[in-house]
């Protein structure tokens, strides 16, 4: 694990997150040497991708098993024959997960160079190509059909368009440039597609780029736990307060058979475009968008609701999904943040928010999920003991299905509560490379285990409104 350095971080930022992974209940618990291996462990595994490209099948227009035949054909084209398992998730049934292969070492750097941006440098690391809007720099001689190294400036240091960098790079892999420097350069912004299609990655992963469009759903593994737990049934009325892109709010219509209504919420209206675009692209027909802020979705006044566009009246849904805006320490691979502390620390104020209204909104019997695609505590642990000691109407649930860890000692629940938690933490996975001979050897039952570990970090926790307000 070599290849890449531990994400880098401001040094206020790591000290914080220090602080919660090292608190008094955690070190009581583990010891200080354990805790703080744990700490550094993780901060390793947020820099390179999880063991597992996860995807969904949307299971409204297709079954399960005839979109992994048509994949399985996908792959081979992709890698040459070269057999990729796929496996299907023994507890989401409609998730299928595909080994990725690194990171690999014996890889000859050419002289011809790209340099990306970090945001592109993560994509490249997931399996896409690199897009042109992502290339920062390349060689002063670069041609179309040149083999070319591609580097990420994860520090953000390069200038655009230079002929050459020699700050902080990190290897990504080769590829064929599909345009020339000039080409590239002379035209931006307007040019948009492939820039340079890797052949050699680091970290070999399939690209998704167009590939069954309406039969697959790229997704993180804790993103698809997410809709399972909340069981959202036939006929019922579900709120996603803070929808976009839409994965959770298509998860959850498939998941109802298209039957009943999924009311999706996004403040941004090119992101509540692309809910839309997604609904339509998957033969969704239950779901309607609104550009609508989540902290104003409760109507004040109880003026009969007419329409059905936001805000709503109180006690309105029977299952309400925030998946809430966070700082996303968890999101992998990430080989640098540059956000202060202030920046990090923002959101468990807008996230208790959207909580109140959330439970405001919710019908007595009614079922809320919380998650978030970051680590840290005062963003999971610390916001359920703060619901559970504002919200006495409000019960901690166990979770079906059970993926994720319990939750991290630190915000003074009870054992027992932390086992009701779903905490997604790769530093519980000892850090490995992997190549197809080894995978060869693996039983499945492990490559579903590590599936389920060495993934990004998340956090879930399932309510139940045992009265009304």
């Amino acid at each position: 694990m070599s290849v890449f350095p531990k994400i880098s971080l401001r040094l206020e930022v790591e000290n914080y997150l220090k602080a919660g992974f090292m608190n008094e209940e955690v070190v009581s618990a583990l010891g200080k040497e354990e805790a703080e291996r744990k700490f550094e462990t993780l901060l390793h595994k947020l820099s390179h991708p999880p063991s597992f490209t996860t995807v969904r099948v949307n299971t409204h227009l297709a079954s399960v098993q005839h979109v992994k035949s048509l994949l399985f054909d996908e792959l081979q084209k992709q890698f040459n024959g070269l057999s990729f398992p796929i496996l299907q998730h023994p507890d989401l049934q409609d998730v299928l997960l595909i080994p990725v292969i690194g990171p690999r070492n014996n890889i000859k750097q050419q002289p011809c160079e790209v340099i990306v941006g970090a945001q592109c440098g993560n994509a490249v690391l997931r399996g896409a190509h690199v897009y042109v809007p992502g290339i920062v720099s390349a060689s002063k001689f670069m041609k179309g059909g040149d083999v070319v190294s591609v580097y990420s400036d994860i520090k953000g240091k390069c200038k655009k368009g230079a002929k050459e960098f020699d700050g902080t790079k990190i290897f990504l892999g080769n590829g064929i440039s599909e345009l020339s420097r000039k080409e590239i350069f002379s035209r931006l912004p307007e040019l948009k597609g492939v820039g340079v299609r890797m052949t050699d990655p680091v970290y070999l992963s399939p690209s998704f780029d167009k590939v069954l469009p309406s039969y697959l759903f790229l997704q993180n593994l804790p993103s698809a736990v997410v809709s399972h737990v909340l069981d959202p049934q036939p006929g019922e009325k579900i709120l996603d307060l803070c929808a976009a892109p839409g994965g959770k709010t298509t998860h959850i219509a498939a998941l109802m058979h298209d039957q009943g209504e999924v009311i999706a919420l996004d403040k941004i209206s090119s992101k509540v475009e692309k809910i839309k675009q997604n609904a339509l692209l998957l033969g969704l027909n239950s779901i309607r968008a609104f550009c609508f802020d989540g902290t104003k979705a409760l109507k004040l006044d109880m003026v009969k609701d007419t329409d059905g566009e936001p805000p709503f009246l109180p006690e309105s849904f029977d299952r309400i999904l925030l998946d809430a805006p966070c700082s996303g320490l968890g999101q992998r691979p990430n080989m640098a943040c540059t956000w202060t502390l202030k920046e990090v620390t923002s959101y468990q104020p807008l996230q208790r928010k959207l909580f109140t209204v959330a439970a405001e909104l919710l019908k007595p019997g009614g079922v809320l999920v919380y998650s978030t695609c970051t680590v840290t505590l005062a963003e999971n642990e610390e916001q359920v003991a703060w619901a559970l000691g504002t919200f006495p109407h409000l019960q901690l649930q166990r979770q079906d299905p059970q993926v994720g860890g319990e939750g991290m000692l630190g915000a003074g629940l009870s054992s027992e509560q932390l086992k009701w938690l779903q905490r997604f933490d790769p530093c519980v996975v000892p850090s490995q490379d992997s190549d197809t001979g080894s995978l060869r050897d693996t039983r499945i039952e492990d490559m579903i285990w590590l599936a389920n570990k060495d993934c990004i970090g998340f956090f879930i926790a399932k309510f139940v409104k045992c009265k009304s307000t």
